[in-house]
């Protein structure tokens, strides 16, 4: 049986922008021609796409960095580099993607052929044709293409089922999904026999449903005690549950007490109290079974929780069950999407964020995620590009902040690894 995996890292880069171009351009008989550079191509976006063939996360521990193609450079003739191919990354139905450094969810792949832009690559930069003005004809200089940087990412599976079938372990969950679908999990008389949930598809009364087998849960599951965390996020998109009951009592436990103290887990994690659940009393073939059944259903006088004796052993009493759970199945709305939230990260990165300190006497530092991109896009060798390098930075703030920290004319700013003399 393939390993199981449903919690995975991995690292995600978008395409970087390509470069724009300084190209002028060259005829026979023209002798001085126009800038001509051409714009650089857009870097590849990053896109999740669920695919309902797949089961598990187990691809991502052979292969957990991920990258889009770069755009091309501009040429000249006006002519724009070629944009990066997008990457798709398939992941299963079910998947839920969160932020490493953030921890905000980025994205819920609930359905099958469902697409999501992880990361949109980085723009092209401009070429030298589109800085050309009245009065600066022969622009020498052109702009870089976005940079951008590698995120890290949590992958969580969390199954996509109607219904859960939970309770302790060895109670009989594997047996009667066996029973009642097509579905071959492994069943054994020990605890912890099933490791991964297993799904299977029920027809009854005109509707399909999945039912999903969930590993057996203990006292301290919600702690993460047993299997614990793993498995019970399995649960937490199901509409109904199935609480399955040893109701024979048959490893010396009391069915009763094992009904509350897997509730109260339940309770413990997330709103799976409030999920409508029917119960499952499995085992009747056994001594002791009817009179455990009469003192639940005592138990449970005046709640809403329906109890339904079974034997997944002899094959009994299933068709009253699956009725009871279409039927309510047909009353209970879709399970909404988990709510995703805005990445902050690329926007902070695009708006040319920067921080101004100082040094020592006479000296400041100017840093922030768009000096890069600025620093690249001058021609130190060109006057006008100077003017333009000393207009952004104008435009953005720079100089405001470095006059607010004390900067005067003549005193040393430092930009990345390069220096430059402080000019009002």
């Amino acid at each position: 049986m393939a390993l199981f995996v449903d919690q995975v890292s991995i690292t995600v880069k978008a395409g970087d922008g390509g470069n724009g171009a300084v190209s002028f351009h060259r005829e026979k008989y023209v002798q001085k021609g126009g800038p001509d550079g051409g714009d650089g191509g857009r870097g590849g976006d990053v896109v999740l796409l669920a695919d309902e063939n797949m089961h598990t996360l187990m691809d991502f521990r052979f292969k957990s960095k991920y990258g889009a193609a770069s755009g091309a450079d501009g040429t000249a003739r006006f002519c724009t580099g070629k944009s990066g191919e997008k990457l798709v990354i398939k992941v299963p139905v079910g998947t839920v993607v969160r932020d490493a450094e953030t921890g905000r969810l980025r994205a819920d792949m609930h359905t099958s052929g469902q697409r999501k832009v992880l990361l949109h690559g980085g723009r092209g930069g401009w070429g030298n044709a589109r800085f050309a003005t009245a009065t600066r004809q022969a622009p020498n200089f052109a702009k870089p293409g976005q940079k951008c940087v590698s995120r890290a990412f949590e992958l969580e599976l969390r199954s996509i089922a109607d219904v859960g079938l939970v309770g302790y372990p060895n109670v009989g969950k594997s047996t009667i999904l066996s029973v009642v679908t097509a579905a071959r999990p492994k069943i054994a008389n020990y605890h912890f026999t099933t490791l991964m949930p297993n799904l299977g598809i029920v027809r009854q009364d005109g509707m399909d449903f999945v039912l999903a087998d969930i590993p057996g849960l203990v006292e301290g599951a919600s702690a993460g005690v047993g299997l614990g965390h793993a498995f019970l996020r399995h649960v937490e998109r199901t509409r109904l549950l199935v609480h399955v009951l040893d109701i024979a009592g048959s490893e010396g436990r009391d069915p009763l007490l094992d009904f509350d103290q897997i509730n109260g887990e339940l309770a413990q994690y997330g709103d799976l109290a409030q999920r409508p659940q029917i119960v499952a009393a499995n085992k009747m073939d056994l001594p002791g079974a009817e009179e455990n059944l009469t003192r639940l259903r005592a138990l449970l006088t005046g709640t809403d929780i329906p109890v339904y004796p079974v034997s997944a052993a002899t094959n009994k009493g299933f068709t009253e069950l699956l009725r009871a759970v279409s039927a309510k199945l047909a009353q209970l709305p879709a399970p909404p999407p988990y709510e995703e939230e805005a990445d902050t990260v690329e926007e902070a990165a695009d708006a040319g964020a920067f921080a101004v300190s100082r040094q020592g006497e006479g000296d400041y530092l100017v840093e922030g995620p768009g000096m890069q991109r600025l620093i690249d896009s001058v021609n130190f060798g060109d006057q006008d590009s100077l003017n333009w390098f000393h207009r952004t930075l104008r435009r953005m703030g720079v100089i405001d902040a470095l006059r607010q920290a004390g900067a005067a004319e003549g005193d040393t700013v430092t930009i990345l690894d390069m220096e430059f003399d402080f000019v009002e």
